[in-house]
Formats: C-alpha cells, sequence, structure tokens
C-alpha cells in the first residue's frame, strides 16, 4: 500500500531528462535558424585574424621605432677579473647546465640554486668588431661582480668596422697634439666629414665621368673597327680622334689624382686614438667617424637629436659595413622604381586582355580554357616567374639586343643580365593574372543597359567601351592594379635571378644619356632584409636592421597603395551616376 503513491513521482522524474533533451534540441533549432552560431564563429575568425595582424604590425614597429634611439654603455666588472663594457640591448633567463653549474664557485651555484637552476642573463654590444672579433656578449648575473656607467665612455660609429665603444685617449688637429675637448672635436669631425664627402665627391663624380669617357672612347674605336675593319680609313681616322681625347681626359684625371692626394694628406693630420675598456687602442682619422656621443651624459634633447640624425641617415644615405649600418637610399630607390615599372607594364597588357576576353571574344570552350589557365597562373611559385624572366627576358631578349645594338660591349653584356628592367617585366608577368581577374570582374559588374543604350543612341562598340565601359569600371580596375602592387613591392625570390643585388650604391640614374638605365642591377628592400637577417655575419648586429627596413618597406607599400586608392576614389566620384 505504501508503494502506489511513489509511482507517478517515479514516472516524473524519468519524463523530466526527456522533456529537457527536447527542449534543448528545439532551442538548438531556433539558435541555427536565425543563423547566430555562424555569426559567433565568423565574428570571432575575424577578430582572431585582426588580433593577429595588429599584433604583427606592433612588432615590427615597435622594434622599428626604438632602434635608432641611443642606448647608456654600461662597464661590467666580472667575478672572473674581466671588464666589458657596451650597450645592453636585451635580457632574458636560461637554465644553466649540470656542466657549468659545476664549474662555478660556491656563491655562484647559490645564486643559480636559489632561483631554480635558472639565471638571467644581458646581452651587450660590446662593439670594436677589429679587436674581439665580435660584436656581443651575453653576460649573466652571477658573472657580474659591478656595473657603472662612466661618463668617459663614447660611442663612435665609424665608416669602417663597425661601432666602437671606449675613451678617447689622444687627439691631433692638423698634426699637432691638442686637448681633448667635446666641442672641438665635434666641429673638427664635422669639417673632416665634408673633406669626406669631397672625396668621395671626385672619386665617383669627376673621376667616374672621366673613366665613363675614356670608356665611350675605347668603345667608339672597337665599333668602327666592327663596322668597317681595322686598316680601314674610317676605323683609323675614328682611332685618331679617340686617342686625342683619351690624352685630353688622362690629363684631367692626373689632375683629379693630384687634387685627391693633397685632401687626402690634409686629411691624415686630424686623427683621434681611441682606447677600449681593456686599454687597447685604435688610431681613426676624424673623417672615418660617422657620429659620436657620450652616451651616458645625453640630455633628452641630445637623444632626440642623435634618433633623427640617424633616420635621416638611414632615409638618405647608401649602406655600409655589410648593409648592418648606414642607409638604404639605393634600395628605396630600387624598390619604388621597379613597382612603378610594373605597373606600367602589367596595366595596358591586363586591361587589354581583360577586354577582349569580356567584350570580343566568343564566350565558349577555348575562353573558359584561356581563364582557367590565367587564374592557374596565379598560383604558380614566384621563383619559376623569376627562372622564365632570366632565361627569356634576360639571355633571350637581352642577349639579342647586345648582338643587335652593342656589338662591341661584348662579350661584357649590357641587356643580357639582370637588371631594373627585366626584373619589372618578371613581376608584371607574375601579377598579371591578378589584373586580368579584377578587370574582368569591374567589366562584368558595368549594368547591360548602359551599354545598350550607347548602341541604341549610334555609337559603335569600341566607342560604347572607350567612352562608357572603361569609365565605369576604372575604380575596378585600379582594385586590381592595387593588389598587384601590394604583391609585386614585396616580392623577392624572382627578384635574386633578374637583377636584384646586395650592393649597388650608384643609382641607375646620373647625367649622361639616356639618364635613365634600366639594365643596371639594383637594391631592394625585401632583398636588403633577406641579406640582413640571414647572410651578415652576426644576426645580432643584423636584427635591429631587418625590424627597421622592414617597417620602412611596409610604410612605402602603403604609402603607395593609398596613393592608388586615393586616384580610384577620385575616379569613382567622378563616373558615379545614376543606374540605367
Amino acid at each position: 500500500m505504501h508503494d502506489t503513491p511513489l509511482q507517478p513521482a517515479r514516472g516524473a522524474a524519468a519524463q523530466a531528462p526527456a522533456t529537457s533533451g527536447r527542449r534543448l534540441l528545439r532551442l538548438t533549432a531556433d539558435l541555427s535558424a536565425t543563423g547566430e552560431p555562424a555569426l559567433w564563429a565568423l565574428g570571432g575568425a575575424l577578430a582572431f585574424g585582426v588580433i593577429l595582424i595588429a599584433g604583427f604590425l606592433f612588432m615590427i614597429s615597435l622594434n622599428g621605432i626604438v632602434t635608432f634611439w641611443p642606448k647608456p654603455i654600461e662597464r661590467v666588472e666580472l667575478a672572473s677579473g674581466q671588464v666589458i663594457a657596451g650597450e645592453p640591448t636585451r635580457a632574458g633567463r636560461y637554465r644553466v647546465g649540470q656542466d657549468v653549474l659545476a664549474k662555478l664557485s660556491g656563491e655562484q651555484r647559490a645564486m643559480v640554486q636559489a632561483q631554480d637552476g635558472y639565471a638571467d642573463r644581458t646581452l651587450y654590444k660590446t662593439a670594436n668588431f677589429d679587436l674581439y672579433g665580435d660584436d656581443f656578449r651575453w653576460v649573466s648575473d652571477y658573472e657580474r661582480k659591478n656595473v657603472t656607467a662612466p661618463n668617459d665612455f663614447y660611442l663612435f660609429e665609424r665608416q669602417q668596422w663597425g661601432t666602437f665603444v671606449g675613451r678617447i685617449k689622444h687627439l691631433a688637429i692638423d698634426g699637432k697634439p691638442a686637448a681633448f675637448d667635446y666641442r672641438l672635436m665635434q666641429r673638427e669631425q664635422s669639417a673632416a666629414r665634408k673633406r669626406f664627402a669631397q672625396i668621395r665627391q671626385i672619386e665617383r663624380g669627376d673621376i667616374g665621368a672621366v673613366n665613363y669617357q675614356l670608356d665611350q672612347q675605347r668603345l667608339a674605336i672597337r665599333k668602327a673597327v666592327l663596322r668597317h675593319g681595322e686598316d680601314s680609313p674610317q676605323a683609323k681616322a675614328v682611332a685618331a680622334r679617340a686617342q686625342s681625347r683619351i690624352a685630353e681626359l688622362n690629363k684631367t684625371f692626373a689632375g683629379l689624382q693630384e687634387r685627391l692626394k693633397e685632401i687626402r694628406a690634409h686629411d691624415q693630420r686630424y686623427k683621434a686614438t681611441l682606447e677600449e675598456v681593456g686599454g687597447r687602442t685604435v688610431d681613426l682619422e676624424l673623417s672615418q667617424i660617422v657620429r659620436f656621443y657620450p652616451a651616458n651624459e645625453l640630455s633628452m634633447i641630445d637623444k632626440i637629436g642623435i634618433y633623427l640624425s640617424r633616420w635621416w641617415e638611414f632615409l638618405s644615405s647608401e649602406p655600409r659595413e655589410a648593409n648592418t649600418q648606414g642607409g638604404v637610399l639605393p634600395a628605396i630607390f630600387g624598390t619604388v622604381a621597379m613597382t612603378l615599372l610594373m605597373v606600367v607594364f602589367v596595366a595596358p597588357f591586363g586591361v587589354i586582355t581583360a577586354l577582349y576576353l569580356r567584350e570580343y571574344a566568343r564566350q565558349g570552350r577555348l575562353t573558359s580554357i584561356v581563364r582557367i589557365s590565367v587564374n592557374n597562373l596565379a598560383g604558380v611559385p614566384s621563383i619559376v616567374y623569376g627562372v622564365f624572366g632570366l632565361g627569356f627576358f634576360a639571355y633571350t631578349l637581352g642577349g639579342g639586343i647586345d648582338a643587335l645594338f652593342y656589338p662591341e660591349r661584348l662579350p661584357n653584356p649590357t641587356f643580357g643580365t639582370g637588371g631594373v628592367l627585366w626584373a619589372s617585366l618578371t613581376l608584371a608577368l607574375l601579377t598579371v593574372p591578378v589584373v586580368i581577374v579584377a578587370t574582368e570582374e569591374a567589366l562584368a559588374a558595368v549594368p547591360r543597359s548602359m551599354r545598350e543604350g550607347s548602341l541604341a543612341c549610334g555609337a559603335s562598340k569600341w566607342q560604347t567601351i572607350r567612352n562608357v565601359v572603361l569609365p565605369k569600371a576604372l575604380p575596378g580596375i585600379m582594385t586590381g592594379m592595387i593588389l598587384a602592387m601590394a604583391r609585386g613591392a614585396g616580392e623577392v625570390a624572382p627578384l635574386m635571378l633578374v637583377g636584384v643585388v646586395k650592393l649597388a650604391p650608384a643609382l641607375p640614374v646620373d647625367g649622361f644619356f639616356p639618364f635613365l638605365h634600366l639594365e643596371r642591377s639594383f637594391m631592394h628592400l625585401g632583398f636588403h632584409i633577406f641579406d640582413v637577417g640571414f647572410q651578415s655575419r652576426n644576426s645580432e648586429a643584423g636584427k635591429p636592421m631587418v625590424f627597421v627596413t622592414t617597417l620602412l618597406l611596409l610604410a612605402l607599400i602603403v604609402a603607395m597603395n593609398a596613393g592608388a586608392i586615393y586616384i580610384r576614389n577620385r575616379l569613382k566620384r567622378k563616373y558615379s551616376g545614376p543606374q540605367f
């Protein structure tokens, strides 16, 4: 009798989970119908992507912006009795190995054991590569006995051998010993750098022009011999004129050499003897000191001045010290020139191809095959384009141009090797699928009614395309150009085969006809990053330059894309109108 009232209760308890399950299924079905799970997933994916991009840009910007900020110099006495000096660059923690731990003293071992077998360490830029054979040194906390920041330590940025850290022991002004005075040395170093610039101008400008004209005279003789024969009157007349001109140029060359000798002799009378922390010395001409300053006595204004001067040097001068110091002006010029030439080449070819496929070609199997092929070209590895550019553009076309127009220069190639022209054409082939696809989409987006209205008014098909279709499609075409520019400016692999080099301080622009020399090799910011980051003698020395060059490359791409986007928006406003 007592069990009867309990049976309905057990039945209700058994039905409760089933009811909850049906409600959960109904709620899930309602959420799926409204699309909220997909909305959250898409929003989360977008947020994750934005965070990754923002984090990447923040890391590049932070490391690039602080690269040129002057740091203090620390003098570190080690427990071993050795003394080092340098700029602290970064710190980290590591686990001390048992073999190292066994060699430590009792006090040092206790310091490590107190941190559970870990130790902190600091990376110092000791510089003085010509004396030490290295630029950096790790120092663990248990090795340090005393750390100070002496006021008499200076940092010297040299034309060769990189940075020097130490004191100024002696100073010679006009060949006479002089008491060290910071303002005096600043003034004399500034005058010495002007003499250095004068020497560079004579060597590269005046003597370079003389050498160019001498080479032209020799080529004129060889060209006359190839065309008329060695014993022909024409060749002898050309040779006589050339020899007379060569004699004049040799006199000019000798005068410039004498002038250089005088400036160098005067420059050698201004020297400084630098002493590193261990007592070893280096004699250095003041003209070889790019910049120097007392690292531990700088005011905030002084630090800002040094920071800005380093940025100006970076943007306006050529590299030095295996590209890890100095500027990147040749690389900036090469990157911008190559990208703009690429756009000039890819724009007409891509737009004309898209116009034919969309407006003129009969839509059938062959046209579909062509479109599929164009789309597949976008997935071909860029290095394949580099191999094609080297084989077809440089060796075939360039070799043919040399044989036809520059036979007197052979076997030295003129166009038969890598250069700005062939690099631009190679990247144009690489990016043309992007332009074709974007242009086709832009043409397809123009309403058919606008075409029919133009044709109904008596315009021909070409007049309709030129005056109606193309203006309306221009914003979409500019979008394709922007995408092509963004990809082409950052490509490196094909350029390594068709013209880019580690160092080309002379720009492909000079005062000799045709003024812009597209056959010359060039520098590129992308390759500069690869070279400094992976090919330099010291990866730590090149790391700051990698970040700052990457920041500059991103800024250039953004600037070029911003200009293209501005033009696109202007075109969009100009040609936007009522849709028929």
